[in-house]
């Protein structure tokens, strides 16, 4: 979140924040500085999302929305979101700290929360600063990965308040079905159809098939990757996990999971190149494993089942941005790349589960 799209006057970015709303609000809740915004800067966010470095009174915060056509869900998910961060205060969890949540949808017409800003940069392309010189702070941005993953599985969740967060009971069993049923859903939006997913019912009957033997239920951040981690340019450290909108209730080694999807290895499905450069010098997927298997505990036998299904899901989640791009509702040519990707995903799934 420290790069940005161009700074701005105050202005509603085509309706998305109406200032003068937003600052009677602030008036009477928590936020830093006092007043009313005297500057604000668009910054990088995800499709879904819209982020806000905000300033008044000389100091600053980030202002988070959903994206301007809400989902069904939009709302409830920025709640989740803001209610896992409070949440985390205290913990071992690299995070954002949490200052305040909107509820009211008619302020701006959408529920927002409000954060602290991270320093540093989510790693995207051309590495920065010591990043791009030094192999040894390339080596620790995976260990700062899975540490971070083994920190948030090293939480109680009933001891922080959100052991209502899911749905643990059979979480294992459900997960086919459970993501299924959501990318058949899909065939009710304009434009979409039968979705063109390869593989979908061969990976997910071996997975109906192999349920892991050591399953326990903690907090999943549910898409930890580079997009979703602030990096400090001063140390090889995160700065803070961001993005907890899939957040909930599941097996923890679900996040191992989806560490190892982003990753990049010789002999990887061809379609996928690493997410940044230079590459030398990072952990293999076997040392990320080990890393991991070593702090928490627990058994890594079962560790391709995490790995196919967070291929299996994310190609699942992203085909509901490229049926949204059909429908007009996102530009055509990210819908086509998220798709791209999808399908490299479930080619990835092929050879996890034929070990």
């Amino acid at each position: 979140m420290s790069e940005d799209e161009g700074r701005t006057a105050i202005e509603d970015f085509g309706g998305l924040i109406d200032w003068p709303r937003v600052n009677a609000w602030l008036a009477t809740h928590d936020a830093p500085g006092s007043g009313p915004v005297t500057s604000v800067r668009k910054l990088k966010g995800g499709i879904q999302n819209n982020v806000f470095l905000v300033e008044r009174g000389g100091e600053s915060f980030v202002l988070r929305r959903p994206s301007k056509h809400l989902r069904p869900n939009s709302n409830e998910t920025m709640l989740r979101e803001a209610r896992v961060l409070k949440a985390l205060a205290g913990t071992d969890v690299p995070h954002p700290r949490f200052y305040s949540v909107c509820e009211d949808a008619s302020v701006i017409g959408a529920c927002f929360y409000l954060m602290e800003p991270l320093e540093g940069f989510a790693p995207s392309g051309q590495l920065p600063g010591q990043y791009a010189t030094d192999i040894a702070w390339r080596r620790a941005m995976g260990e700062e990965l899975v540490k971070a993953a083994a920190a948030l599985a090293a939480v109680d969740p009933k001891a922080v308040g959100l052991d209502g967060l899911g749905k643990p009971d059979d979480w294992h069993e459900r997960q086919v079905s459970r993501w299924r049923s959501q990318l058949d859903g899909y065939r009710t939006m304009p434009n979409y159809g039968e979705h063109a997913l390869p593989h979908i019912d061969e990976v997910g009957q071996w997975l109906s098939d192999n349920l892991p033997r050591d399953r326990r239920i903690g907090i999943t951040h549910g898409d930890l990757q580079f997009a979703n981690v602030m990096f400090s340019l001063r140390a090889p450290r995160i700065s803070g996990v961001v993005d907890w909108e899939l957040t909930t209730l599941g097996d923890p080694v679900l996040d191992l999971g989806w560490v190892l999807g982003s990753w990049w290895e010789k002999g990887d499905p061809e379609g996928k190149q690493p997410l940044v450069a230079p590459w030398e010098g990072f952990l293999s997927r076997a040392e990320l494993v080990q890393l991991y298997g070593g702090i928490t505990g627990r058994d890594m036998g079962d560790l391709p089942w995490f790995f196919a299904l967070a291929c299996y899901k994310l190609a699942c989640l992203l085909e509901g941005t490229y049926a949204r791009s059909k429908a007009g509702q996102i530009p055509a040519e990210i819908g086509q790349k998220v798709h791209a990707y999808a399908v490299w995903l479930m080619a990835k799934s092929t050879q996890v589960i034929a070990g």
